[in-house]
């Protein structure tokens, strides 16, 4: 299975109040383990950056003043998610702020584009109901290393979020050991099954008169019903 682990940062909290995308990214695995290829861009938004968001990203208006608009863009990461899984940390935001970009250019949503979305904030909420789940807090449960997180980026977010997806899948890899035990189980009974057929050797002339000199002493002895 592809999966793209994607992350995204932005001006602000809300794409209907005119609040863009200023960074993208998506690391790729095939059947969980990780490809080494990635996705990964800034992006002009031609508008002001909230003080608030800046805060959480360090991310300013003049170092992006010379990066590509989403426009020039939108059809490279469309390919780059073309039918695989994106699993993002709070779907809802990052679908938001992505189809509210592609539908400014006319261009279809994600949903449309992608195989299917899963969403690991739901998942932590589900396995540990009650507790913080943000990324930080669930490298920390999961003990995954994010010394390097002192501000909120697109492709490190990603990657941690990699970690914890397959921390928080783990147990799912242990039913496919178990199912594969069982497999490798039933094929050693069917190789037991058909094993070289046993040689039958015919008696010659001289046993089978023995045999009928033998059968004529027993006289009328019930043959038994077997």
């Amino acid at each position: 299975m592809r999966q793209i682990f994607l992350d995204t940062e932005t001006t602000g909290l809300y794409p209907d109040q005119g609040h863009r995308i200023i960074e993208i990214a998506g690391v790729e695995t095939i059947n969980r383990r990780p490809t080494g290829n990635h996705y990964h861009k800034y992006i002009n938004p031609e508008r002001e950056i909230d003080a608030g968001a800046q805060d959480v990203h360090g991310i300013t208006l003049e170092f992006l003043q010379d990066k590509p608009l989403f426009k020039d863009l939108a059809d490279d990461f469309l390919v780059f998610i073309q039918g695989a899984e994106l699993v993002i940390h709070n779907a809802q935001f990052d679908i938001g702020f992505l189809n509210s970009e592609l539908g400014k250019l006319g261009l279809p949503a994600v949903t449309a584009v992608c195989g299917s979305v899963v969403d690991t904030l739901k998942m932590a909420k589900d396995a540990r109901p009650g507790q913080r789940n943000n990324l930080d807090a669930l490298c920390r449960h999961f003990q995954i290393d994010n010394s390097r997180r002192t501000l909120h980026g697109a492709l490190l977010d990603a990657e941690l979020l990699a970690e914890v997806y397959m921390a928080l899948t783990r147990g799912q890899d242990s039913l496919i050991i178990d199912w594969e035990h069982e497999l490798a189980s039933s094929e050693s009974i069917v190789l037991s099954e058909n094993r070289t057929a046993l040689r039958v050797l015919m008696a010659d002339e001289e046993e089978r008169a023995a045999h009928d000199v033998y059968l004529a002493g027993l006289g009328d002895v019930e043959k038994p019903s077997w």
